[in-house]
């Protein structure tokens, strides 16, 4: 299928994905059977949408090449963060530099505001020109979140081949999908047919 066929819909989440935004960063780039790929943030407006469906950006907030350029980016560190992690294996300082650097970007503290009207009041700064910069934080402190929680100890990647997603396990499923786990109960059904013969 080519990339286009695929939307958002298509891609059932993986375990941890909604309580994660940074896992769901991370799978949002999907390595499918054939050679396939399909990119959730491939455009600005699949970018927008994504930020849009996880509440993460408003969804006309009419996002630019250069937006998604910065969340695809992001997406590139926190998947080899999370590929170290699984793999037991030191990371990237590059990796960790751009998650803290995407935290650090946007302030974290109710700032002083004054309305003629209504007086002083405390609020988050959130302009419209810093959507972008607020969700790659959001998503940069959930991953720094996930890595040093103890639901780390639960991250691993989909074993069924070509699929590159993440997921949090649950027992003993080792895919990020039904439609995994089935690819790869087919796979092993078929290997001991043709050794048998």
């Amino acid at each position: 299928m080519e990339e286009s066929v695929w939307e958002e819909a298509a891609l059932p989440s993986a375990p941890g994905e909604a309580e994660h935004p940074a896992l769901a960063l991370a799978n949002s780039a999907v390595a499918l059977p054939g050679g396939h790929t399909a990119d959730l943030l491939g455009t600005p407006a699949r970018a927008e949408q994504w930020l849009a469906r996880r509440d993460l950006a408003p969804a006309d907030a009419g996002l630019a090449e250069v937006c998604a350029t910065q969340l695809r980016s992001l997406r590139e560190q926190v998947r080899s963060l999370l590929a170290s992690r699984v793999a037991g294996q030191p990371a990237l300082p590059a990796a960790v530099t751009a998650i803290n650097d995407a935290m650090t970007r946007v302030p974290t503290a109710s700032l002083l505001l004054w309305d003629e009207k209504t007086g002083p009041y405390r609020a988050t700064p959130h302009p419209t020109t810093a959507i972008v910069e607020h969700a790659l934080a959001v998503i940069a402190a959930d991953a720094a979140d996930l890595l040093t929680a103890p639901d780390a100890a639960r991250l691993t990647a989909c074993a069924s081949p070509p699929c590159n997603r993440f997921l949090l396990k649950h027992g003993r499923r080792q895919w990020c999908s039904t439609r995994c786990g089935d690819r790869a109960r087919a796979a092993r059904a078929y290997a001991r047919r043709t050794a048998l013969e």
